[in-house]
């Protein structure tokens, strides 16, 4: 048996809090379709739940960004929507139109979903994907575990569908703040099981997409965002201390810093609309960062992405920073282009 040293990971290294020679990266929805190899492998698989459920298929998507690119953690190919389908809500992706579900919009509804506890044994096969990226890996590469923040995937229970004022949840959530309180308590639950068993899978760190949070007034931020984040984020820390969590909590706004601190999460990441130099000054010193170049920079290239990618690595490249965007890559992002922002990140600081 070989005493090698493995290699130190940069990503794990930034977000104990510790600075890197250049900040890690990688890129919310590396894996997808702008990237031709993945088009081929989605056209092969079916469904795209079909996809997220075939473990080699899905390993193959994953590994597909880290071989062209070289980034530095590889993020789970999976979706949020698989914990309601795992709690018996019907889940489906229609061609041009998004996720569909059949929408929760009562706590009879409420009532009808299945069990936390059965989230395990509904999503094995996402597991089984996790363990193969964690043999199929380079050794120096991160890999991430994710899920959907209680608000977030509870926006589409209860929508049916992806909208832009996530009216529907709003709603309900404003008129029978309890029996919503009953479906965003199953989701930190089922969301807690479905983390928990990625880690035991092989994940060495994990992140939670709010996407939604920012269309939640201050009161309902903090009662629907920010306390099922931190009680998530306790269950974890009690099972796997020394497995950091990041949360992006999309839109925060003025509310991020009290997110920061009051979740107790190890890195927050950052939407395109937060100012990296009043970032570094008020959200660094808790803890890493990451972020937050538009996604449609990346669409542009040239001199105008060069410059914003260094603005935002002067400002947060000094302290604990992940290179990553504000969002995830749109499906018209040049290849190339991500090959040159990856090349710049790496060249910061040499």
């Amino acid at each position: 048996m070989s005493d090698r040293k493995a290699p130190e990971k940069k990503l794990l290294k930034a977000l104990a809090g510790e600075k890197t020679d250049s900040p890690p990266i990688w890129l919310m929805r590396q894996a997808g379709r702008y990237l031709p190899e993945y088009r081929k492998v989605r056209a092969e698989a079916g469904s795209f739940l079909d996809l997220c459920y075939s473990p080699k298929l899905a390993e193959e998507v994953t590994l597909q960004p880290i071989r062209r690119y070289g980034f530095d953690a590889a993020i789970l190919f999976s979706d949020i929507l698989v914990v309601p389908d795992a709690l018996g809500q019907k889940v489906a992706f229609k061609e041009g139109e998004g996720p569909v579900l059949d929408p929760v919009t009562d706590s009879a509804g409420i009532a009808a979903l299945g069990s936390p506890s059965g989230v395990k044994a509904a999503l094995a096969p996402v597991y089984e994907t996790v363990s193969r990226l964690k043999q199929s890996l380079p050794a120096d590469v991160t890999l991430i575990g994710f899920a959907g923040a209680p608000w977030t995937v509870a926006t589409y229970m209860v929508g049916g569908r992806g909208s832009p004022d996530q009216a529907a949840a709003k709603l309900l959530a404003y008129r029978e703040p309890d029996t919503f309180q009953k479906l965003i308590d199953i989701l930190v639950e089922a969301t807690v099981e479905h983390l928990s068993a990625q880690v035991e899978a092989g994940a060495e760190a994990l992140q939670i997409f709010d996407t939604w949070a920012g269309s939640l007034p201050e009161l309902s931020f903090e009662r629907f965002a920010l306390k099922p984040a931190r009680a998530i984020r306790a269950k974890l820390k009690a099972r796997f201390p020394h497995v950091p969590v990041i949360a992006f909590p999309r839109g925060a706004g003025g509310m991020a810093e009290h997110y920061f601190r009051e979740t107790g999460v190890e890195g927050l990441s950052l939407d395109t609309g937060v100012s990296p130099l009043v970032a570094r000054d008020r959200l660094q010193p808790i803890g890493c960062l990451q972020g937050n170049l538009d996604p449609l920079l990346l669409v542009a290239g040239g001199a105008e992405m060069r410059a914003q990618a260094a603005h935002i690595l002067e400002a947060l490249g000094h302290g604990p920073f992940i290179f990553n965007l504000g969002h995830g890559i749109v499906p018209q992002t040049p290849p190339e282009h991500v090959g040159e922002l990856v090349r710049l990140v790496k060249d910061f600081g040499a």
